[in-house]
């Protein structure tokens, strides 16, 4: 099934109660994820991974690059045991973003250099991945070792993903979607499980209505670009 992602609001009753609560093998595609600027207010796809977080069962993945997608329709519709959910923004996909090295379910798509510690594990969620690995090498340069990793099936958070946050000082999120509940909500909510008490900071779309304008323009204007989220991160992590 394909939908715009800020109509899955419309759905919710749907896929919670027809198809999570019978553990059916349905695929809904969702289009226009994220911020999408120019096709105003209502059609801002900021909300499915926050609604998608409290259905059981509903494993939701964000393709951060084109061979993502095409990986995880393959994957999504071979699960028959429970509702699967794809999202990915209007935007040309982004350049091909390889991952280094693979632990369990999570891509690792930089390491810190060779004898640093992890001061810093940034977790880029779809397409912001890219954004992730802009930070990252921002803060590099300051002397910080900083790791970066794309979930790939963020939704619930892996013991994977766990696993490997366990390694770092502090972790960063970064997400196309509403903060409040979100992807990185869920992912402190699973350290605090596991018994980990690293920071952990998120970094998402803030819970409002969204003005009109550009993708660039909105994402300047909520502070989701790589300079202000590095700005943020090297502030905090000084405090």
């Amino acid at each position: 099934m394909c939908v715009y992602a800020t109509f899955l609001n419309r759905a919710f009753d749907q896929l919670l109660m027809d198809c999570a609560m019978h553990r059916a093998g349905v695929t809904v595609v969702l289009d226009r994820a994220g911020i999408t600027g120019t096709d105003g207010a209502s059609h801002n796809g900021m909300w499915d991974m926050t609604l998608t977080g409290l259905m059981p069962g509903v494993r939701v993945c964000a393709p951060r690059d084109a061979a993502e997608l095409d990986r995880a329709l393959d994957e999504a519709v071979a699960v028959s045991d429970g509702p699967t959910v794809i999202r990915f923004s209007k935007q040309n996909p982004p350049a091909p973003m390889p991952a280094v090295r693979e632990v369990g379910s999570v891509d690792v798509l930089r390491d810190p250099e060779p004898g640093q510690v992890v001061d810093l594990l940034i977790v880029g969620v779809g397409e912001m991945a890219a954004t992730a690995l802009a930070v990252a090498e921002k803060l590099a340069g300051n002397g910080l070792g900083v790791q970066v990793a794309d979930p790939r099936w963020c939704v619930p958070v892996s013991a994977d993903l766990v696993s490997l946050a366990a390694g770092a000082k502090a972790v960063a999120v970064i997400e196309d979607n509403l903060v409040v509940g979100g992807v990185g909500s869920q992912v402190t909510q699973a350290l605090r499980e596991a018994g980990l008490s690293m920071p952990c900071q998120l970094h998402g779309i803030p819970k409002r209505f969204l003005g009109h304008a550009s993708r660039g323009e909105v994402l300047e204007e909520i502070g989701l670009t790589p300079e202000a989220i590095a700005d943020r991160i090297t502030a905090t992590m000084q405090a």
